[in-house]
């Protein structure tokens, strides 16, 4: 088996970081944190108008795969790119892709592909769990649509967002049967922004309250109550897309590691010449290295379908989760002090790694998914 990247896979990662450099310095990454919006609308457009989208070619895409997302977003992770391309294509673009529903693609990707319109997925509530018990927003049938009640929490870029696909309850009180999608555009009357506050200023979430929001049937995703496949596939696919973020965050900190323990001198030698220095740069790039097979094995497994996909994508999200807080924890320790200033970017991807730790699955719960899946017999030995 070949496992370097096709010219087309490094051409792509060329093109993408030529952009992000040029058009998304750390000077832009800074002024978009004190945005209100959190993003230039103009910027990622442009970037979305390269073509360079998931999506069949019939609605304005590229047709690519997972690897070539994961080798995106983990370009976006080393700038790191302030803006709702995660939320819009990696959470609600494989929600409607995942849906089948054809008239939910032929009505918002196209809109999705030329820069007009931004999505994202609404799941997380107050049980915090990414199984289908932990989705309790009611949607009741009423009349020709559905009236929603609920709260909806950490909801990516949910105050920008144009439509926010919700994953609701349309029947039973648990279990994965009864979980529907369903599209709701932000400005739906009962239905209640707000902003939260977290540490990563780059990236920004929302905290959505519904009260007696209606929409109508055309809204729905797919089969009423059926919708639960779909999230599962979308939560797979963000696992490995956060993966390979903080993948690109990792990477960048190492660099930075590196390049500042050739010129930083204490007692009158480069701080890289002592031991201690070595040691640590030298265990970062093998997690580094380690975490980026991972990915993009996880990567590779979701693009063929492969039947150890499940136990690819929770390996990869539980190792790059223990692997980015260490790469990025030792690369402020390399720095010392000045790793943590304000003023040096340092901060920006180790809040990045934090940022998505503990989204779409955090260590713990993607050790016990390998767990269950080794106990299910889908490894042997």
């Amino acid at each position: 088996m070949d496992f370097d990247f096709t010219e087309d896979q490094v051409m792509l990662r060329g093109l993408v970081r030529e952009f992000l450099t040029e058009q998304a310095p750390v000077a832009h990454v800074r002024a978009m944190m004190d945005d209100e919006r959190g993003y230039d609308p103009d910027l990622y457009r442009r970037f979305v108008q390269l073509g360079m989208l998931p999506f069949p070619e019939t609605y304005g895409g590229a047709d690519l795969g997972m690897i070539e997302q994961a080798i995106i977003l983990e370009e976006m992770g080393r700038i790191p790119y302030p803006g709702p391309y995660f939320a819009t294509v990696i959470l609600a673009g494989s929600a409607i892709m995942a849906s089948g529903d054809e008239k939910a693609m032929a009505r918002y990707l196209p809109d999705v592909c030329n820069g007009d319109l931004t999505m994202t997925l609404a799941f997380l509530e107050d049980s915090i769990g990414w199984g289908p018990n932990a989705v309790a927003l009611a949607a009741k049938k009423d009349g020709d649509g559905y009236v929603l009640n609920g709260i909806k929490r950490f909801v990516p870029f949910g105050h920008t967002a144009d439509v926010l696909l919700v994953a609701a309850r349309t029947g039973g009180e648990s279990g994965a049967e009864g979980v529907s999608l369903i599209a709701v555009p932000r400005d739906a009357d009962g239905l209640r922004i707000d902003r939260d506050v977290i540490s990563d200023l780059t990236e920004k979430s929302a905290t959505l309250h519904f009260e007696n929001v209606h929409v109508p049937a055309e809204n729905l995703l797919g089969a009423e109550g059926g919708a639960w496949p779909a999230v599962q596939t979308t939560l797979q696919h963000a696992a490995v897309g956060a993966s390979a973020e903080m993948l690109g965050a990792s990477r960048k900190s190492l660099e930075m590691s590196t390049d500042y323990a050739k010129v930083r001198k204490q007692f009158g030698q480069f701080i890289g010449q002592f031991q201690a220095v070595k040691h640590k740069l030298s265990e970062m790039l093998v997690l580094v290295e380690n975490a980026h097979a991972a990915v993009y094995y996880a990567a590779w497994a979701l693009d063929a379908d492969a039947p150890d996909a499940a136990l690819a994508v929770s390996v990869a999200k539980s190792f790059v989760n223990n692997a980015s807080r260490k790469v990025c924890g030792e690369a402020i320790q390399v720095h010392g002090g000045i790793g943590f200033t304000w003023e040096y970017d340092l901060h920006l991807y180790f809040k990045r790694a934090k940022y998505f730790e503990p989204l779409y699955g955090d260590l713990e719960e993607h050790r016990e998914r390998v767990l269950q899946e080794v106990l299910a017999g889908h490894i042997s030995g």
